[in-house]
């Protein structure tokens, strides 16, 4: 029988427990802001119908979904027409389910099926796995979680303000200083598609606009070119996109530009909303009292290949780290709409943890006591003193401190060098002497000290230090 080499697939990674435990610290944290801003946990399935998920993604994202072949003997429904005719044709033959590839859509999915039971708006998070097809490198991977936060049920802008609030207060509370909350509306960026007078897709601009901090103007030009739009338009929309200044004098120039372009007639939607949007959310924010302004940058460029978004966008990087954005979101007036339920706006957004986590360890700003250890470890000197040492384990236990034995009797030096490898901070010595005496030796492992207590005031002694 040959021997296997172990290995796992492409884009996934095993969590040892310092990376579990770093990852429970950056959940605690968000699902801590979350609830504050009143938010209810919820969970769907792992999987999900393809037709729940396809054609919500653009052509794009429909390409990175996984497909679930189905059980059985799928084989047997395809014929040799299927074959001739290409996958589009086969696929619905041989996989009806896909691995989710946000939460988003299938929260909107759970919105329809229950829509009896939830009152509105609805504030829910969900922090689950997601599966991408994606070609795997640095904090891009084809399994990671999704911390998303989403209200449905309600226009006001009060949420995307809120928004703002939850990712400056996540990132701050995690030590991240330097990051950029980019903004952007779909209004702002389909009044820069009517500028152009109707040349080439609407959706063709927007993806090859989300991709210019990717590929540079350059490539965007010549994806635009390849897509059917002429240079004078492209020249164009690199006149709106290079607008510089403040928040206030991007608003400004912008509303001056569309309006020389007569892209503002009506008020109500395109690109006079966006901007309006756009202000009112820098309104909630200075009566919210918010300090960190610096930090919020309309970027006129931020186009969210997604899409389902209509209004407000959302997208947030790290500055002082060479990493993709690390939160994004936006709002969807119609998402609900492809599962019959039309017309109910919602507004939400998500943070990608590996990336945070990637970016916490680069800037070395976990915590030391985001890993979990032992308080103490009670020393096995031999089979004599567990009479002794197993109801003091106890004891340990019922007052709720952390507490092992070493399974096995050893020498000292292996017993010291497993707590200073976990990162024990006490060792517990009751060798014969001390147990004759009624004492115990407590070694403090990070001072390099010890003292000597009497057994009966360990728990007391252990509770003063911890």
């Amino acid at each position: 029988m040959s021997v296997q080499k172990p290995s796992i697939p492409k884009g996934t990674r095993d969590f040892g427990p310092v990376q579990v435990a770093r990852r429970n610290y950056i959940f605690g944290v968000i699902r801590r802001v979350f609830e504050k801003f009143g938010f209810a946990p919820l969970e769907t399935p792992t999987m999900e119908n393809l037709s729940v998920l396809t054609g919500k993604y653009g052509d794009e994202g429909d390409q990175l979904l996984f497909k679930i072949l189905n059980s059985g003997d799928f084989a047997k429904d395809v014929s040799a027409e299927d074959l001739t005719a290409g996958s589009k044709k086969i696929l619905p033959k041989v996989a009806e389910k896909g691995l989710r590839y946000d939460l988003t859509v299938p929260f909107a999915r759970y919105v329809v099926m229950n829509r009896g039971q939830l009152t509105l708006p609805f504030k829910r998070y969900q922090i689950q796995p997601v599966w991408r097809a994606d070609r795997p490198q640095r904090g891009r991977y084809r399994e990671f979680v999704q911390c998303d936060a989403d209200v449905v049920g309600t226009n006001s802008l009060l949420c995307e303000a809120e928004i703002v609030l939850m990712i400056d207060e996540v990132l701050s509370t995690l030590g991240l200083t330097d990051f950029t909350i980019k903004i952007n509306h779909r209004g702002v960026l389909s009044g820069i598609y009517q500028a152009l007078g109707g040349v080439g897709k609407e959706s063709d601009l927007f993806v090859a606009i989300d991709k210019l901090d990717k590929i540079g103007r350059e490539g965007v030009t010549k994806e635009l070119l390849e897509r059917g739009f002429p240079q004078e338009a492209i020249d164009k929309v690199f006149r709106y996109l290079e607008v510089g200044g403040s928040f206030d004098a991007k608003l400004s120039t912008l509303r001056e530009a569309f309006g020389q372009d007569g892209v503002l007639a009506d008020t109500t939607a395109g690109p006079a909303k966006g901007l309006q949007d756009l202000t009112e959310v820098q309104d909630y924010l200075r009566d919210f009292g918010f300090e960190h302004f610096e930090r919020l940058d309309f970027d006129v460029t931020l186009a969210r290949g997604l899409s389902y978004y209509t209004g407000c966008i959302f997208e947030v990087k790290v500055n002082n780290v060479q990493m993709g954005s690390i939160s994004g979101g936006g709002r969807y007036d119609n998402l609900t709409g492809a599962f019959g339920l039309p017309g109910l706006s919602g507004v939400g957004f998500s943070f990608g943890v590996d990336r945070i986590y990637d970016v916490l360890e680069t800037l070395e700003l976990f915590p030391a006591d985001a890993v979990a250890a032992p308080l103490c470890l009670i020393a096995n000197f031999d089979a004599e003193g567990r009479a002794t040492v197993l109801p003091l384990l106890r004891e340990l236990r019922q007052a709720g401190l952390s507490a092992e034995l070493y399974p096995e009797v050893a020498k000292l030096k292996k017993q010291f060098e497993y707590a200073d490898k976990r990162g024990i901070r006490f060792m517990i010595l009751a060798g014969p002497e001390e147990r004759a005496n009624g004492q115990v030796k407590l070694r403090d492992m990070r001072a390099g000290s010890e003292q000597t207590v009497p057994a009966a005031e360990v728990l007391k002694t252990l509770q003063g230090l911890a």
